[in-house]
């Protein structure tokens, strides 16, 4: 972790200079791009080389040496990455067509289950189809991991929509993901050999290193490469750790439910978010592919808090969630809990992010002119005037 912190908080300046230098920058476009000046991207440059070094570091240390003799799942990670960092520097070069983008992404998740990485077991709940774990084999462990790998790398990068917000959620979810793992391992849960760890303490570290060039003000973007290889890192583990373990554990019926569910909490305001759009823009009739400035940043935003407060507010939702999900894990008790914290957690959600807290806010804080100043309207028809003028002057503002 702390040579891909260093090696990404190093290679981050040196990566913006010569984007910079060859023009690869942002410009601000419309409501959804939150800068108001051209911006560097392309910083996941940066975040791969750190990766790239804490592998090759990781390779010659003896504690890892079980992970790395005779198992092709590094060399698959590895392929996979620069496959995905790829895809994502050509979309924020070029613009990508949502298809192609997606192709792109099935190919390099692909690689992975070439090389093992793929979920032997699958826990079913409740004992559902007359079984507590279902053994996908060879036809459908690779779909479900190009599936899995696919909604992950989406899910990091529709939340990569302010300053710093999806490094923080990616080391805020690999950390918990991480300590999951440990206790599944010092349990005797989980072997060895399991690449799952070090790819999360990996990922803590590039975010760690890239955080302070990204968070507001940033200097510099991940953009598309490196929303795209982050959630990759990510999917790897919850792949490895929650499809290799195949025995009652506390909290594991939760880890394997439809089909991981700790990783989902973990990583529930990403997740929460891929769901809210897709159902946003159906409802509306738009393609699911069509780009708006309807996430969960946006609306925070428009609640009325800053960037930076509203990147601080949903790391600390995630965290909590993470807490959420590992307190079972740890204490060995409270499995039963579990649902109903999230479902309170959903709710909360919900309530504070419902568009028509906005407009509540709005009519409680616009002035309200005398009834003199527009004789001539009906009743009413002033403050509607008035809440539009307003509304339209912040956002100008």
């Amino acid at each position: 972790m702390a040579i891909a912190m260093g090696v990404t908080l190093v290679a981050t300046p040196v990566v913006r200079f010569f984007v910079i230098r060859f023009g690869a920058v942002v410009e601000p476009r419309d409501a959804r791009h939150v800068h108001t000046k051209p911006m560097p991207t392309l910083g996941g440059a940066a975040m791969l080389l750190g990766f790239l070094v804490a592998f090759a570091v990781a390779s010659h240390l003896p504690q890892f040496h079980e992970v790395f003799q005779k198992n092709s799942e590094p060399f698959g990670v590895v392929l996979a990455a620069g496959v995905m960092f790829i895809v994502g520097a050509l979309d924020d070069l070029r613009d990508v067509s949502p298809p192609a983008k997606v192709a792109g992404e099935v190919f390099a998740a692909s690689l992975l289950a070439l090389n093992g990485v793929t979920m032997f077991h699958v826990q079913v709940p409740f004992n559902l189809f007359g079984t507590d774990v279902w053994v996908p084999g060879a036809g459908y462990a690779p779909l479900i991991t190009v599936l899995w790998v696919v909604l992950m790398t989406n899910a990091i990068n529709l939340i990569d929509g302010l300053d710093g917000l999806a490094a923080g959620i990616v080391a805020i979810g690999g950390t918990a993901l991480f300590l999951f793992a440990d206790r599944l391992f010092h349990s005797g849960y989980l072997e060895g050999s399991n690449i799952g760890p070090l790819v999360c303490v990996v990922a803590v570290g590039v975010c760690l290193g890239f955080l302070p060039y990204n968070f507001n003000p940033a200097r510099i973007i991940m953009g598309d490469a490196g929303a795209l290889f982050l959630g990759l890192l990510l999917a790897v583990p919850t792949i490895t750790v929650g499809g290799r373990t195949d025995v009652q554990y506390s909290g594991n019926t939760y880890f394997f439910f439809a089909p991981l569910v700790i990783p989902i909490v973990i990583l529930g305001v990403p997740m929460a978010d891929v769901v809210f759009s897709f159902l946003r823009r159906v409802l509306s009739r738009q393609r699911w592919s069509s780009a708006d400035a309807g996430h969960l940043h946006h609306r925070l935003v428009r609640l009325g808090h800053g960037p930076r407060r509203a990147v601080v507010i949903l790391w600390a939702w995630t965290a909590l969630l993470s807490a959420v999900a590992l307190w079972p894990t740890y204490t060995d008790s409270g499995n039963a809990l579990v649902p109903f914290a999230i479902g309170g957690l959903a709710l909360m959600l919900y309530i504070l992010f419902h568009p028509g807290v906005r407009s509540a806010r709005l009519e409680r804080s616009r002035p309200r002119p005398p009834a003199e100043s527009a004789p001539h309207l009906a009743d009413g028809a002033a403050d509607v005037v008035d809440f539009e003028a307003e509304a339209a002057r912040r956002r100008r503002a």
